[in-house]
């Protein structure tokens, strides 16, 4: 009965969100392609490409859970040579992100949540495993993978504190949905605790660790990078700061203090990299009324000349991130200046670079937690809090370099997350 409502309700929220990702679709140009798919439409090419596979399937829901997944894809194509990995997304931002994934042997979205969507998928798919990243636990889509004998796992899970509250209102229509999970790997202690509260068995909950403390860095050296900030037209003598992942709100928040830094310390350029990219045109639009110069990411290569002191930088693409943070002096990591909950601040680690974010890092508590305490970044209150941590470190590049160092050895000291998760799949592979 609650199956049959829950499809009812969506069935209904269809009338809303077909010509949601309709729209979606065609700012990213594969409108007809998204939709088909996410009804269980597939093109002839990928079906014959599946058909007789040891499928391993993977689904994670936009960029950061993507993002999240690298490693893992790498651990998997390596113990599992012959196996053909599908990666599913959500949104189309987090396809892109997958598409750069050399690991992935197909990318799809993800199916419509309805009952008979998701059998039809599944049965067309036919997965030796299905791998939940983070909190995507659909309900129709995990009860027909347990009434199909397919196992389900729950990777780097994470209950935040927003989420635990709506997950603890729907427990007994939850409660039937994680009997279908057959492992919960939990990034925290606290994680574990959470997802036991909301009935998983003890026996099947296990603490693995973070699989974002695992990413692989550039494989680059200083020539290397170099080159790299000759493609973005980054001259040698200036400092380069890259707000990553940033939000509605925010932009005006760092475009006014980097117009304030720059009255000290006049020899600095900013790249706004959006959270999504669909918005790069208002950000120019905005910089615009303030008379403040800037060039799209896609029209770099058409411009004479490099970049110059005061201008902004506005990325309209997906999967440079790494790279920008390679270029920079210095990163600030959006989501976290405005009530949204923060963004990985650990890629910036990655890079060595010194880390600023906000007060609002609810979904990266642990991490924002753990690199205070290794100061490997700074965690700032405000416009005016920033603006003043923004100068200390342009005037002491020791001391940023200290601060991204820390960083770096963080990561180096919480490493091992994936190697525990694949040994829960293994066991769920061979079982």
């Amino acid at each position: 009965m609650i199956a049959r409502l829950y499809d009812l309700i969506l069935c209904l929220s269809a009338l809303f969100l077909v010509p949601y990702y309709l729209v979606r679709g065609i700012r990213y140009g594969k409108a007809r392609r998204g939709l088909r798919e996410r009804l269980g439409f597939f093109t002839p090419e990928l079906k014959d490409r599946i058909l007789g596979q040891d499928v391993i399937w993977v689904h994670a829901v936009s960029v950061g859970e993507t993002r999240a997944a690298i490693p893992l894809f790498r651990a998997l194509k390596a113990r599992y040579p012959n196996a053909f990995l599908v990666l599913s997304n959500v949104t189309e931002t987090g396809r892109e992100m997958a598409r750069k994934i050399p690991e992935a042997d197909a990318c799809i979205f993800f199916p419509f949540d309805l009952s008979w969507v998701v059998r039809k998928v599944l049965k067309l798919i036919n997965p030796k495993i299905i791998i939940l990243v983070e909190t995507e636990i659909w309900p129709n889509f995990v009860l027909e993978a347990r009434q199909l004998n397919l196992p389900v796992i729950l990777v780097n899970g994470r209950i935040s504190d927003r989420s635990l509250p709506r997950y603890r209102k729907v427990m007994k229509i939850l409660k039937p949905v994680i009997d279908g999970i057959s492992a919960f790997c939990m990034q925290t202690a606290q994680d574990a605790r959470r997802i036991r509260l909301l009935g998983a068995p003890s026996g099947r909950v296990y603490v693995t660790g973070n699989m974002k403390f695992d990413m692989a860095p550039l494989p680059m050296n200083d020539l290397d990078f170099e080159r790299l900030r000759q493609s973005y037209k980054i001259p040698d003598d200036i400092k380069t700061w890259v707000a990553g992942s940033t939000h509605a709100g925010e932009e005006d928040i760092l475009v006014e203090v980097y117009l304030k830094i720059r009255t000290h310390h006049p020899n600095l350029l900013l790249i706004i990299v959006p959270r999504h990219p669909e918005r790069a045109r208002l950000i120019c639009e905005n910089l615009t009324k303030s008379n403040i110069p800037w060039i799209l990411r896609t029209e770099l290569e058409q411009q004479a000349g490099n970049l110059k002191p005061g201008d902004v930088l506005v990325v309209d693409t997906i999967g440079e991130m790494l790279k920008l943070y390679g270029v920079a002096d210095f990163v600030f990591v959006g989501g976290s200046l405005v009530p949204v909950g923060g963004h990985n601040i650990l890629e910036a680690a990655l890079m060595k670079k010194p880390v600023f974010f906000g007060s609002y890092m609810q979904n990266f508590k642990e991490i924002a937690r753990l690199v205070r305490q290794a100061h490997g970044g700074l965690q700032v209150s405000g416009a005016e809090d920033l603006y003043r941590q923004m100068r200390i470190l342009i005037e002491n590049p020791d001391e940023a370099r200290r601060i991204g160092e820390n960083g770096h050895r963080l990561l180096d000291e919480n490493r091992g997350a994936t190697e525990k998760t694949i040994a829960e799949i293994n066991r769920r592979i061979l079982d």
